[in-house]
């Protein structure tokens, strides 16, 4: 119960990734704030989830791109848990729809950064005055952030190194007040990302690829987060952290 007595707030916390997150950080004795923006069901059931693990949640309705949904998803979470926040997830995000360089406009580009960087950025700045020593942000990049993502990823690709850079940022600010910042870069994870973006060949063709001869799983990559924003990891900070199966090195 490596985080019993702490509250975590994970954004876009109501499926796959932010799902496994939320069970994990729950199970581990954390009272968890699920984000969600348009899907209620599914922050119910994973607030239903938590709870079978033994942990404490509550779902919160809020779009991380405005300012004010962000606030008052930091209000909600200091007036059901208490005044601190001790663990800072950002996996709101998404690619949106790949669209080449010719394909896109200026309103697609700056949706795509304003969904995974500004969101990243709205966060951090409404959550940090509640966070002190030992609190932990961690950011959900991309291996897209390193090697540009497939076809038609520029923008998100753009996104995701931007939060790389931003963590390495936040640690060098918050370091003094004992607040780590990390951020982990998951290549071919099996979630309903891929299933939406990427055809059924490239997936196999890329678990083929990959050392291990497989798709990471979203379990997986949420053990990453706990161990980033756990005391285990206390001098770790500006790290981005790859999850990849050996696809890629950094």
């Amino acid at each position: 119960m490596k985080f019993a007595g702490k509250t975590a707030v994970v954004t876009g916390g109501s499926r796959d990734i932010g799902r496994a997150v939320c069970v994990k950080l729950g199970s581990e004795g954390a009272n968890v704030v699920v984000n969600y923006n348009s899907n209620q069901a599914d922050a119910d059931a994973t607030v239903a989830a938590v709870e079978a693990a033994g942990g404490k949640a509550i779902a919160v309705k809020a779009d991380v791109t405005k300012p004010a949904e962000v606030d008052a998803l930091i209000a909600a979470s200091r007036d059901t848990f208490g005044d601190a926040i001790h663990i800072l997830v950002n996996n709101a995000g998404g690619l949106v729809a790949r669209k080449t360089l010719e394909e896109m406009d200026e309103e697609f580009f700056n949706f795509v950064m304003q969904l995974n960087t500004t969101s990243t950025f709205l966060t951090c700045k409404a959550a940090v005055p509640f966070m002190s020593e030992g609190a932990s942000i961690v950011n959900l990049a991309s291996l897209a952030g390193r090697d540009g993502g497939g076809g038609g990823a520029i923008a998100y690709a753009t996104s995701k190194g931007a939060v790389m850079t931003m963590t390495r940022g936040l640690a060098k600010e918050l370091g003094p007040k004992g607040i780590r910042a990390n951020a982990i870069c998951p290549g071919m994870i099996a979630t309903t990302f891929h299933d939406k973006f990427t055809p059924d060949a490239a997936r196999e063709n890329v678990a083929n690829s990959t050392p291990l001869r497989r798709q990471g799983k979203a379990e997986e990559t949420a053990d990453l987060v706990a161990y980033l924003a756990s005391d285990e990891a206390s001098f770790i900070t500006g790290a981005n952290v790859d999850i990849n199966g050996g696809l890629a090195f950094s």
